[in-house]
């Protein structure tokens, strides 16, 4: 009876001791970029014979920064997913990519996750000229999956925070192909209008001061006369589907080209940035009048990008 007792109460303890917790298995796909599938909008890693893959639009990637602590966050559902995947021996985008993925080698296992959030911070990758010019070349999206559930052959299991890692894109940086030479505007809607323009991109300056900077008067070399970046001095640059040309910038409301970006300049700070510092001398018989732009940087979305130390705008002549 003794020995009977004492197996029963092995038997309770056992019991006791396995409360129907599964097992949670890690995992860990921290190192190493994300990858995109050339065809189609699949976003994968890959580690040994594991993979793990997020479906979701690449238009989710939007070409600006995220604010800090503001990242995009997206519902799993039946359009975005995210599965982990376990091979019997070394897998590779074939397994993925393809429309016809390879077959081999043989799939072990499938995680399918039924719950969770995809989170997604941005931040620019910029470049730096010779000029101090920086440009914007691309974005990279830090990307982790937050409060997931996947569905496991042996039952659910939910994490907190699974880091995916990042993706990184290119984009065409702005070209800023630009001469030294400006125009004023000669229209009677914008007359205190400059600008630069090369095929469909253009720099213009809206000098609400322009009666105080560009003045038929030489300036000592030392002491060019300055204005800050405001609301009364406006700097934007634009990006066009086309070409444009002088007559454009007449156009009240112009329908062609379209307008496919907007920079606008940060206002200045006294001595310290967006600053339009003018020079003038005597051409012939006129007054050349050459602009520069002093640490101007601009701005779309929550996105910048600085036009350097010492931006050479151009320059223009004007007759007394």
């Amino acid at each position: 009876m003794k020995r009977i007792l004492g197996i029963l109460s092995l038997l309770l303890f056992i019991s006791a001791c396995d409360d129907g917790d599964l097992t949670v298995d890690i995992i860990d796909f921290s190192e190493g970029p994300v990858q995109k599938c050339s065809a189609k909008d699949v976003f994968y890693k890959v580690k040994g014979s594991e993979m793990m893959f997020l479906e979701i639009p690449l238009a989710t990637f939007i070409n600006d920064e995220t604010l800090p602590d503001t990242p995009i966050e997206v519902q799993l559902s039946s359009t975005i997913k995210v599965t982990y995947r376990r091979y019997v021996s070394e897998t590779s985008s074939e397994n993925i990519c393809p429309t016809a993925p390879a077959a081999t080698p043989n799939l072990a296992e499938q995680w399918v996750a039924t719950d969770g959030i995809v989170q997604i911070t941005s931040k620019a990758i910029k470049t730096t000229g010779a000029n101090g010019l920086v440009k914007i070349t691309g974005y990279t999206y830090n990307i982790n999956f937050k409060q997931i559930t996947f569905n496991k052959p042996d039952g659910p299991q939910t994490e907190t925070i699974v880091p995916f890692g990042n993706y990184a894109s290119t984009i065409t940086p702005l070209a800023f192909g630009f001469d030294t030479e400006v125009a004023k505007s000669n229209c009677s809607n914008s007359d205190n209008r400059i600008f630069n323009f090369s095929a469909g991109e253009a720099l213009i300056l809206d000098a609400g001061d322009y009666s105080t900077l560009f003045v038929n008067e030489v300036t000592p070399l030392s002491t060019p006369r300055t204005a800050l970046i405001s609301t009364t001095n406006k700097l934007y640059y634009r990006l066009y589907s086309g070409a444009i040309s002088n007559p454009y910038f007449c156009l009240t409301s112009p329908t062609t080209p379209t307008l496919i970006q907007q920079w606008d300049a940060v206002d200045g700070v006294a001595a310290t940035s967006g600053v339009i510092e003018v020079e003038t001398t005597t051409q012939g018989t006129g007054f050349l009048h050459k602009i520069h732009l002093k640490n101007v940087t601009m701005k779309k979305g929550n996105s910048d990008f600085n036009m350097g130390p010492d931006f050479e705008f151009g320059s223009f002549v004007t007759n007394p």
